[in-house]
């Protein structure tokens, strides 16, 4: 199709792509989308792979979505989407033998009385956290989500709490997971939900940084929950798809855009694998990785050479293999209480964690894994006939580690690890599907080894 033009040329359906096409025709710009797959959705999508069974094949929960202000100005529950949540949260046995693991409920009280029930001081300090986030909540929120630079939600932030005890906040989030829990809490169970959390975010408990996340993830959970789309997470692309088809957006699947055009150091248009032509009147959006636009799009001399080098030692997050279930009936779990919960982390406590990273730095492929389990049936009953369960469990390889030999291997200690939870787990399985970094990869390009 040469010669076609656009205002706006958005490279990339997937969710970020949608949000930006959405936000620009509603400004009245008019909006075109290429995706190199057959449908939208990048790492937002859902299928039946074994019949009657709905499986997310990527992303699944989605606290931060339901918290971001620009994904609430959108307005989807117009569009169809609805959520969905579990009984419980999340729950971290922290072992196979263990059968009253700490879990994280909706109702803050519920919560600080199990904790409470464990260590008598951590239902207090429960109380604590959960105060400290519902007075920093919008202006940290708005901080993380809000256009860089964050300048007056950090504003907010400091007249909401004053300079001191805003130093005292940014001195507790720049901390490690592993050192903030020992500023938060006295007991263990606390202690393991937060480092879990931190996991989410694929940065070592060890590491600064970390505990914001594990307090991001453990104060959602508390707030708000980490709710499903209905249906399956295509239902939250298809709301998207839908928003911005009806604000005017054109989306265009099987169009693979191969190059940024680049005239008088301005983005001009793009050309795809195929050699369609789109002329961009006043931007190109690029919902791709930093190293394919820059090294690979972008012509050599449109990019900084320092920039470049850079880009050429990317570290990119370790591989994920992921392995989905079709059970005919619930888990069987040894701690009943987690048949409750959307989200259940298994494999290691807190020392166990770090020597799971441990291996995952030094290029040893896990034995016993840790990992982020979804029972999506009990937190979305559409997902399963009624008294089964549609589940999926991930896990990480070492970073450059992403042949299917290892990530089979992986996936077989998955399953030993799920069993050792759950005895009689794999007499219930009746549908079993890996996800290999390959094939993550082959499904969204942005998804580089997985």
């Amino acid at each position: 199709m040469p010669g076609d033009a656009a205002d706006a040329v958005i490279v990339g359906a997937g969710h970020h792509g949608l949000v930006a096409a959405a936000m620009l025709a509603d400004a009245g710009w008019d909006v075109l989308v290429l995706e190199a797959q057959h449908e939208p959705g990048g790492a937002v999508r859902s299928a039946e792979l074994t019949p009657g069974y709905v499986t997310d094949l990527c992303s699944s929960y989605y606290p931060m979505t339901v918290a971001s202000p620009a994904m609430a100005a959108l307005r989807l529950e117009e569009h169809g989407l609805r959520w969905s949540h579990a009984p419980a949260v999340v729950g971290h046995p922290r072992g196979g033998s263990d059968e009253d693991p700490p879990i994280i409920y909706r109702d803050p009280a519920r919560t600080a009385t199990e904790l409470e029930r464990r260590h008598r001081a951590d239902g207090e300090n429960w109380w604590r956290a959960v105060e400290l986030w519902q007075k920093i909540k919008a202006p940290l929120l708005g901080a993380l989500l809000a256009p860089f630079p964050p300048v007056r939600p950090m504003l907010r932030l400091l007249r909401e709490l004053g300079t001191s005890e805003a130093v005292r906040l940014a001195n507790l989030l720049i901390q490690p997971a592993n050192t903030m829990v020992d500023h938060l809490f006295d007991g263990e169970a606390p202690r393991v939900l937060l480092l879990g959390n931190a996991m989410h975010a694929d940065i070592p408990p060890d590491a600064p940084g970390s505990g914001a996340m594990g307090f991001l993830m453990t104060m959602f959970a508390q707030d708000h929950g980490w709710p499903v789309p209905v249906g399956g997470s295509g239902q939250l692309t298809a709301a998207l798809v839908s928003r911005a088809r009806s604000a005017g957006a054109r989306i265009d699947c099987d169009q693979d855009v191969a190059r940024v055009e680049v005239r008088g150091r301005r983005a001009v248009g793009v050309t795809t694998a195929g050699g369609r032509t789109v002329r961009a009147r006043r931007a190109v959006v690029a919902d791709v990785t930093a190293p394919r636009l820059f090294c690979e799009m972008l012509p050599a001399d449109a990019v900084p050479a320092g920039l470049r080098r850079q880009l050429e030692h990317f570290v990119w997050d370790p591989p994920v293999v992921k392995v989905n279930y079709a059970l005919d009936g619930r888990i069987p779990w040894r701690a009943q209480s987690l048949a409750a919960a959307g989200t259940v982390h298994l494999g290691a406590d807190a020392d166990g964690l770090m020597r799971w990273m441990a291996d995952l730095n030094t290029r040893v492929v896990p034995e016993h894994p840790f990992m982020l389990l979804g029972q999506t049936t009990t937190a979305d009953p559409s997902r399963s006939p009624a008294g089964t369960e549609s589940v999926w469990a991930y896990t990480h390889l070492p970073r450059n580690v992403a042949d299917d030999a290892a990530a089979d291997r992986v996936a077989a200690s998955m399953d030993r690890v799920i069993q050792e939870h759950a005895p009689d787990f794999e007499s219930r399985v009746i549908g079993r599907f890996v996800q290999r970094p390959s094939d993550l990869q082959a499904s969204d390009a942005n998804l580089h080894l997985g």
